[in-house]
């Protein structure tokens, strides 16, 4: 068993004082089971020679901002003004492919083109760590490594068939590679070639990524014409919260009707395209003083996609915004809103001229950044968090000498 190489290395670690890599003993063993077979001895030799742990992997692997973000952090920093003008762009540029996707796959495009702008920030963002590395670290080390050794063989009957060259075969930290961050098994069974070149090319081909996109969502069963929720209010009633049971909970909006439950604006919550029957189920992410949804099956659809709820909400909020939607009407229960990625690079430019060593201002949250707010906070009086806020930024930005006017 895997398990039994794994706990013989860290005994031999443990009596030598000297670290053991993992990998290679564990990929033998993994060679030997039968999930193995379809991949032949020369691949094998070819593309797990030589592979070692990756610290950077592991050190991702509990660091998702869909889930240790707050969701009003969250949602500021994945659905502001330059993803919604960027995927407004892009649903005109790519207009007759992606109502070519509609027609074949019945899926929102602004769905697809949202999925794109979270995955990798429209292509700019796809990732560059070598998946095979990425792929043994995590099946070798750290939790859900059954997982991650399913995705290990399909990425190496992925190199085999020759679908993409070794060198070119780079991605995400967790294995997910191209445009819109598939797995390798996703890949296998959901990829299509809709450019027509040939080649199911996700890495490549912006055209065939959004397509299997579409293709995935279709198979999770996603339902044409079908809105993803609406936002509600709750009775004002001691036991409304008490009734938020949680989004898999559903019932027909008639149910949720006679519980007093009305659109955020007061409206009915039967209104075309939703009727009676529609099933639907409750969900607050920041509880009843949130922003509150019903949602229905195309939440869960999405859901599939990434099993993160608060990545899934950033994606159809997204696509909301995208055609040109409102934002929420509820605010989110917080005093200190988050901060867009503009506002994050800002903050790091301001933190950068008061003599903090925080690298580029990228606006991504390094461990860096956050030693910064919190020299930042202690010095103004606030609660040491090493979270940034508008609070903060409000704070830097009067500090900021006003230039001179010129005469």
């Amino acid at each position: 068993m895997i398990t039994d190489f794994l706990l013989a290395l860290q005994l031999v670690s443990a009596q030598t004082g000297a670290p053991v890599d993992p990998i290679p003993e564990c990929l033998r063993a993994l060679q030997s089971t039968f999930s193995a077979r379809g991949i032949n001895v020369e691949t094998w030799r070819a593309h797990t020679r030589g592979l070692t742990l990756d610290p950077r992997v592991l050190s991702q692997l509990n660091a998702q901002p869909e889930f240790t973000l707050a969701i009003w952090d969250y949602m500021a920093a994945t659905v502001d003004a330059e993803r919604i003008a960027d995927g407004q762009r892009l649903m005109m540029e790519h207009q007759s492919t992606l109502e070519a996707i509609r027609t074949r796959y019945q899926v929102d495009p602004a769905v697809v083109v949202a999925i794109w702008g979270l995955e990798s920030n429209f292509g700019r963002g796809m990732g560059g760590l070598p998946i095979l590395r990425s792929l043994a670290t995590l099946s070798c080390a750290g939790r859900r490594q059954l997982y991650f050794r399913r995705e290990l063989l399909a990425a190496l009957r992925i190199t085999q068939a020759g679908h993409f060259a070794p060198s070119q075969f780079v991605g995400s930290w967790a294995g997910a590679f191209g445009h819109t961050q598939f797995m390798p098994g996703t890949f296998e069974g959901l990829a299509v070639d809709f450019d027509g070149d040939g080649r199911k090319d996700v890495l490549n081909s912006a055209v065939d990524a959004l397509a299997s996109t579409a293709n995935y969502l279709r198979n999770a069963g996603w339902r044409p014409g079908m809105p993803w929720g609406v936002e509600v209010q709750l009775p004002r009633t001691a036991g409304a919260t008490a009734a938020i049971t949680g989004r898999r909970v559903t019932h027909s909006l008639s149910v949720w009707t006679s519980r007093h439950l009305l659109r955020v604006d007061g409206t009915p919550l039967v209104a075309a395209p939703f009727t009676a029957r529609t099933t639907a189920g409750l969900f607050a992410p920041s509880g009843a003083d949130g922003p509150v949804f019903l949602v229905t099956r195309n939440f869960e659809a999405v859901y599939r996609y990434n099993p993160a709820t608060s990545y899934v909400l950033a994606v159809l909020h997204l696509a909301d915004r995208i055609r040109g939607g409102p934002a929420f009407t509820t605010l989110w229960p917080t005093t200190d809103p988050g901060l867009s990625r503009a506002e994050r690079r800002e903050l790091q430019t301001l933190l950068a001229r008061r003599g903090h060593a925080v690298g580029p201002s990228n606006g991504t949250l390094t461990a860096e950044t956050r030693a910064a707010v919190r020299a930042e906070q202690h010095r103004v009086g606030m609660e040491v968090t090493g979270r940034p806020g508008q609070k903060l930024l409000a704070v830097l930005r009067a500090a900021v000498p006003s230039t001179p006017m010129l005469r």
